[in-house]
């Protein structure tokens, strides 16, 4: 509690100007806050993306006649294929991404211990 420059060393790179280092301890608070949402929204986003576009596109079989439907029908099964991937590959960018912020921040609590000790 008392020594709050170990809480603050590694948001600070080696060699940073005396006068900037206010400055970049802001920006990597701030950019470590972010991250998170960041990667929520990304995910969010690209799951409302593909609902969306097989519901609009779905919606449309009452207007069609004939072949049409069968086309319409041909393209959302292989929509449906392709936000299938998409999902597969999300999860995998959502766990790799994951995986790396907290074996960063559990490293940053290793370099404190060492720090400290």
């Amino acid at each position: 509690m008392f020594q709050y420059k170990n809480i603050l060393v590694h948001l600070v790179p080696v060699g940073t100007p005396p006068a900037l280092i206010p400055v970049i301890v802001l920006i990597e608070t701030i950019r470590n806050l972010i991250r998170p949402g960041a990667l929520a929204v990304r995910l969010a986003a690209n799951m409302v993306a593909g609902h969306l576009l097989l519901s609009l596109l779905g919606g449309q079989g009452p207007a069609l006649r004939g072949g049409l439907i069968i086309g319409l029908l041909v393209g959302l099964v292989l929509l449906m294929v392709l936000e299938c991937a998409v999902a597969c590959i999300q999860a995998y960018v959502f766990t790799i991404l994951r995986t790396l912020y907290l074996n960063e921040l559990m490293s940053s609590e290793f370099n404190q211990k060492i720090i400290s000790a």
